[in-house]
Formats: structure tokens, C-alpha cells, sequence
């Protein structure tokens, strides 16, 4: 932890005498240097438009002493030091698995054991002996402790290789590995530029499929970074071959900004290549052989266009199974055979009104279907030789977060949480009819989930929509007390039941945690999405507003004891959310935020999120950005709610010059509450993120939240 200044010895001291506060001088103003553009005749003034230089050595100077001083605020906090102590230990108790896969005789996952700093990559064998396949202590040992993060893994159909993906700093930026899995030994890589990673392998497990980004010129623009990507295949031995993208012959054309793929399935005589455009959630699909042959020979055979609504596929032998919504807004899966044209597909599980589709997995025996009803997930079984589909009871009431199946197996692995209880690993077994817990992961025995209370609560919107509110608290809290609402809001994700260590210790703390499902989030299918896109964006950050005034109304809390949380492209709820309505909160914490959405075209990533938010290049896009655009929206002299803004220097997904602008422009707004910016040199997105620099994150989180709310004891000495 790179504190500048350490203040827990004086607490005591400086608590009991504020004439003894600490001095330290307050972050640097940042000059203005206004820009002035026109877009269909109005003009916008923009003063922080130079921050966008992160090669200036005076931005990144200037962020870093912004980040200093907000060490130095938290460091001051008495409570602060003592509790990232706490937060840690209790981080650390859990042994936590993820992505889950099976391969061959074998299972791979990725687990943070308790006390480990990072996910490492391990496999069981078919004796049950565990053994770690690719240890990221030792990684960064061998990197001068630099943090390294592991992006993806694909094993082999035979289970005896396995493609990983491993990155520095929270970059994302992948280099691509090949591992033997009987010995452990490297065989091949690193392949560089290969962040969006393994896609499939050959049936024989000789070949692996990948997208690879381009090797840009120097000094190429940094719009540059995500264009002309291509779909490789590589026998691990020679140079990897283009099959689709920039410079290939392929008969199928991918326009410069959109990511091509290659999928496949063990034992299938078929193959994929499918085409995506940035975010957008519908994609382009083409079939042929599963022979490979020379890149410019492959008969590829047009499936589905984006119109078509298909989201997901998956493959067993020559069938097709493909995930939709057109005409059916909850979702429906449809069946097609290699070869068939996609007018003939049928429907084997329809679309109904009360339950969402979101998941489709095709196993040796069935189709797996996962579906919810609000936001608790249901698993269906669609038999492959034909029948209806049939409910599989879950062990506990929860979500589904992860779905594994293989066209050569039988049944499907399942990763299953809810909001208090850790994620439990799960092999449905059809010849038995029963789960088997694959004792992957697990909590400690003195963590106990029946001391939180969940409700199932909805707010309503001011256009009279019901929102739904998943409501989480220790109890018997007496109320009104703190309370975060979390909310999100783009792309179609979903925030659905799940386990997190570091929220589950701020609840232990007395601290309220609501999860606002907005709209523009996936919860009631496509046209809850679209409720909260492009001209409907406002309905995002509105309905946590009505949220709040639901929890408030209802006595949970009061406005001096409300708090919101978001990220990413939750920070234009958050931003937009601040400024519509400062009386209604505490504080808020905006993490590595969306909060320029105008100039955001112009940031390396920016391109491929134009079909999620639209294009300064039109009268109508233009609007929409500017409506959600937290920075151009900050109004001199109004008294916002004290500002917790978060950003990685190495963030490949939001370019650290948004959060940096709004927090600059927060500043100079006049007022008079902290607007604090806090950067983290060596992370990015928070993907990647180590152990450590989590804790730290959500124990400054939790301070700032007993600070602003009025707890006894956590003011800082540094006083901003």
C-alpha cells in the first residue's frame, strides 16, 4: 500500500484536539484551458480538454497528486487502518473458484485460496488430486511483484492443454499462452495482443482458435487499438493463420471496428464464425465445415445477420442451438441444423412473459437452459432427443452465475450464489436426478448467511414503472441507518444475485446495501434494456433515484445517511444521478467512471461502445450523449453531496481522463463538500485487480461512507 503519509500512531491525539490537525497541502488546482466545439449548432466549452493527453507528464502529475492527497485524507481517518485490517482478514477467509470447466477426465477453475493475493489456475484430476497449473505469485515474483492478472484459460477438448491469458497492472492486454496439463510445462507463446483471447479448439486438441488485436504503427492514433482485429487458428508449432478480418481472403467482409471469432465443438463437423460489433449484444453468424483447410477455401454459409436478435449459440454435433429475442423480448431458443437456413429453425423453449432467458449450454444428454423469474434463476432441461423442457430444482434459491456443459458429457456444471451466500460449485447429475457440491471453494465456519436479511422490494418510477430493489441487511438493524444503493444500467447486464466478501463485511458494519435493477440493465429482457438506451438513457440514473426516495419514503434511511455506488458505464448513473437530485444523497462513489460520454468516441475503446451509446456523428446521437453526460453537466455554484471518484492509470475500458475531467470540474465547481479523486497507478479497470488492492479500495470505500454519514470517529484529521 503506497500511503504518502501514516497517521494511525496520532488518532488519538489529533481526535481529542482538532487544533492539531494535520497540515498537508490540498491537491493542486487543475489549470483551465478551454476548447470550444460545435455540434449541430450548439456549442459546448470544454476547460479540461488537454487531460486527454495521457502522455503529458503534467496530467499524470497532476492525477497523482490528486491520488496522493486522497491517500493522505483516508490515512487520517482513525478508524481507517484498523478497519483495512479487518476487511482483509475477512476477505481472506474465503476460498473463492470461479470458471469452472470441464475437459477431458478433468475439472479446471480458478481459486483464490484463503491469504492468496490472486487467482490462480489449477486442475483436478480425474484421482481428485488438485495441483496449480499456473501460480500468479510466482508470475509476479518473476516480474519484479509487479501484479499480473489471469484474463481467460480454454482447455483442450482432451483436457491435455490449456490456453491462458495473462496481463499486467489491470491492462487487460493479454499475452496468450499454451500449457501442457500432464507435465505444466509452457509449449507455446507468448502470443501477444491476444486480450479478447481463445475462442475454441479443434475437436482433436491441435489447434486452438483466437481473435488477435492489430500490432499498430507507432504513434497511431489511440483510436486505433480495438480496429482491424482478426480470427487466428494456430497448430502451437508454426505462425498463427488469419482466417477472418483485415488482409484475409476470406468471403467474409468484417468491417475495421468490429471483432471476428471462430467457434467450434468437440465432435461437431461443423464450425462457426461469427462476427461482433463492439458491445452490441446481437451478432452476425456464418457456418461451415469443421475442416480448416487453406483460410481463403472455407465455404462459409450465412446463418444469422444482427437483425435476427440471436445474442448466444451454442453447438452439439450438427445442431445449432441459438439464443433470440426478436419478436420474443424475453428471449427464446431456437434449433437448426447444419446447413439449414435460419427461416427453418424451430422454437424448443418458447418466450414467456414472466421468465428471462439468458443462457443456453448443450451437454451430451440435453440443453441446458438457464432462465429467471425476477432475479432468481431457474435451470430447465431440454432433452435432446425431443420432450418439453422440465425445471430442475436448485439446492438453494439464488443465481446462476456460470453455466459449463460439453456436447460429449453428460449434465452441466453450475456456479450458484445469492447475495449472503458464497458461490457453491455444482454438477447436475441425469442419471442420479441430484446436484453433487464439486467441493470447489467455500466459506469459512464462522461466517453464518442467516444473519443477513434479503428482501425483494420495488420502487416506483415517476413514469409509474415498478423497479425492482434487492434489499440487503444484517438483522435486526434498527432503521433509519446507513445505506448504499448500488446500480448499474448499460449493455443489457444484469445484477443478479451474487457473493461478494468485502460487501458482505460493509453490511456486518451496519451499513444497508440496495441493488437497484435500472433500466438499461438486462433484468426484464430486451425491452427492459432498451427502456434505458440511447433517447430512454435518462430512465437509468431516474429510477435510482426513485430507489432512493422508495427507501427514504419507507424509513430504511434518510438523505444525510444515503449513499450510491457504480462503475464503468454505472458512472453516468451516478454522475447524472448527482446532479439531478444533490439534496437526495450523502455521498457518492463513482468508480472508474463513464463521465464524458461526448468525448468518449475519441478514447481507445470508445469506438467499439458506439452501438451502446451512440455517435457525436449525428443530430440524435449527439443528444443523447450530451443528456447523459455527467461532466458537461456540472453547474457552478450548486452544493453537491461530498464525491468519491475512483480510477487505474492502466484502464483499458475507460481512459483515466474521464474520471479525471469530472473530478477537476467537481472541484472548481464551487462546491463545498470533498471531491476526492483516488487513483491506483498499478490497476486498471479493477479486472485484474489483486487481493490487496481490493481491500484497500472497499476500506477506503466503507470509511468514506461512515465519514460522510456521520459516524462517530471517522472524520480525517487531513480535512479537505
Amino acid at each position: 500500500m503506497k500511503n504518502s503519509i501514516k497517521f494511525a500512531a496520532l488518532a488519538g491525539v489529533l481526535l481529542a484536539s482538532p487544533a492539531l490537525a494535520q497540515s498537508v497541502s490540498p491537491p493542486p488546482v487543475a489549470p483551465v484551458k478551454p476548447v470550444t466545439d460545435i455540434y449541430f449548432g450548439q456549442t459546448l466549452t470544454d476547460p479540461y480538454r488537454y487531460m486527454e493527453d495521457l502522455d503529458d507528464p503534467a496530467v499524470i502529475g497532476w492525477m497523482k497528486a490528486q491520488g496522493e492527497y486522497t491517500r493522505a485524507v483516508f490515512d487520517s481517518i482513525p478508524g481507517n487502518a484498523d478497519l483495512l485490517k479487518k476487511v482483509a482478514q475477512f476477505s481472506g477467509s474465503f476460498d473463492f473458484v470461479n470458471s469452472a470447466q470441464r475437459a477431458g477426465n478433468r475439472i479446471f477453475y480458478q481459486e483464490q485460496a484463503p491469504g492468496s493475493d490472486n487467482f490462480d489456475l489449477l486442475v483436478r484430476d480425474s484421482n481428485g488430486a488438485a495441483r496449480k497449473l499456473v501460480d500468479v505469485t510466482a508470475w509476479r515474483a518473476a516480474h519484479d511483484g509487479k501484479p499480473f492478472a489471469i484474463n481467460y484459460f480454454l482447455p483442450s477438448p482432451d483436457g491435455r492443454k490449456v490456453a491462458v491469458g495473462l496481463s499486467e497492472g489491470g491492462s487487460e492486454d493479454a499475452s496468450m499462452y499454451v500449457y501442457d496439463v500432464d507435465t505444466g510445462a509452457q509449449i507455446a507463446g507468448p502470443l501477444p495482443r491476444a486480450r479478447f483471447g481463445a475462442t475454441a479448439w479443434t475437436s482433436d486438441s491441435s489447434k486452438v482458435f483466437l481473435n488477435q488485436l492489430a500490432d499498430l504503427a507507432p504513434g497511431a492514433p489511440a483510436t486505433e487499438k480495438y480496429q482491424n482485429s482478426r480470427a487466428l487458428v494456430w497448430d502451437l508449432r508454426s505462425p498463427p493463420m488469419a482466417l477472418l478480418g483485415a488482409a484475409t481472403p476470406s468471403s467474409i467482409k468484417v468491417p475495421a471496428p468490429m471483432f471476428p471469432y471462430i467457434g467450434t465443438a468437440e465432435g461437431s463437423p461443423i464450425m462457426v464464425a461469427g462476427i461482433i460489433n463492439g458491445v452490441q449484444n446481437e451478432i452476425a453468424l456464418w457456418t461451415a465445415p469443421a475442416s480448416i483447410g487453406d483460410s481463403s477455401a472455407i465455404p462459409w454459409r450465412p446463418l444469422v445477420t444482427p437483425d435476427d436478435g440471436v445474442t448466444k449459440l451454442t453447438i452439439s454435433g450438427d445442431r445449432i442451438y441459438l439464443l433470440s429475442h426478436k419478436d420474443a423480448p424475453t428471449f427464446q431458443v431456437l434449433e437448426v441444423k447444419a446447413g439449414e437456413p435460419l427461416s427453418v429453425a424451430r422454437v424448443i423453449v418458447p418466450a414467456s412473459p414472466g421468465r428471462l432467458i439468458e443462457g443456453i449450454a448443450a451437454a451430451s444428454d440435453a440443453l441446458y437452459v438457464q432462465a429467471r423469474k425476477g432475479v432468481y434463476s431457474q435451470l430447465l432441461r431440454v432433452p435432446l432427443d425431443g420432450g418439453e423442457a422440465q425445471e430442475i430444482p436448485l439446492p438453494f434459491k439464488g443465481s446462476i452465475n456460470e453455466i459449463d456443459a460439453s456436447p460429449t458429457k453428460p449434465g452441466a456444471v453450475i456456479n450458484l450464489a445469492s447475495w449472503a451466500r458464497p458461490a457453491t460449485i455444482l454438477a447436475y447429475q441425469p442419471e442420479a436426478g441430484k446436484f453433487a457440491d464439486l467441493h470447489l471453494g467455500g466459506a469459512p465456519a464462522s461466517f453464518d448467511p442467516s444473519r443477513f436479511e434479503t428482501t425483494d422490494l420495488a420502487a416506483p418510477a415517476a413514469d409509474g414503472t415498478l423497479v425492482p430493489l434487492s434489499y440487503v441487511e444484517p438483522k435486526d438493524l434498527p432503521r433509519p441507518h446507513l445505506v448504499v444503493i448500488d446500480a448499474y444500467g448499460s449493455y443489457g447486464i444484469s445484477q443478479y444475485p451474487g457473493f461478494g466478501s468485502r460487501t458482505a463485511y460493509m453490511i456486518s458494519q451496519g451499513i444497508g446495501y440496495g441493488i437497484c435493477h435500472v433500466r438499461g440493465g438486462g433484468e426484464g429482457g430486451e425491452a427492459w434494456r432498451l427502456a434505458g438506451k440511447d433517447a430512454n438513457k435518462p430512465n437509468t440514473w431516474r429510477d435510482v433515484i426513485a430507489c432512493a426516495e422508495y427507501l427514504v419514503k419507507n424509513g430504511y434511511t434518510t438523505p444525510d445517511k444515503l449513499f450510491i455506488i457504480g462503475g464503468s458505464a454505472g458512472g453516468i448513473t451516478m454522475g447524472r444521478a448527482l446532479e439531478e437530485r444533490p439534496d437526495l444523497f450523502a455521498g457518492v462513489i463513482d468508480e472508474v467512471p463513464v463521465a464524458n460520454t461526448v468525448r468518449q468516441e475519441f478514447s481507445p475503446n470508445g469506438i467499439p461502445n458506439i452501438p451502446e451509446f451512440g455517435t457525436v456523428t449525428t443530430k440524435e446521437g449527439f443528444e443523447n450523449l450530451l443528456a447523459m453526460d455527467s461532466y458537461l453537466h456540472v453547474q457552478d455554484g450548486t452544493q453537491y453531496p461530498a464525491v468519491l471518484i475512483t480510477t487505474g492509470l492502466n484502464d483499458p475500458r475507460v481512459a483515466s481522463w474521464e474520471p479525471a475531467k469530472f473530478a477537476a470540474r467537481l472541484q472548481a465547481s464551487g462546491t463545498k463538500a470533498p471531491v476526492l479523486l483516488r487513483v491506483d497507478a498499478d490497476a486498471g479497470h479493477g479486472i485484474g485487480s489483486t487481493k490487496t488492492q481490493n481491500d484497500e479500495l472497499y476500506a477506503d470505500v466503507i470509511s468514506f461512507i461512515k465519514w460522510r454519514g456521520g459516524a462517530s470517529g471517522w472524520s480525517p484529521t487531513v480535512l479537505p
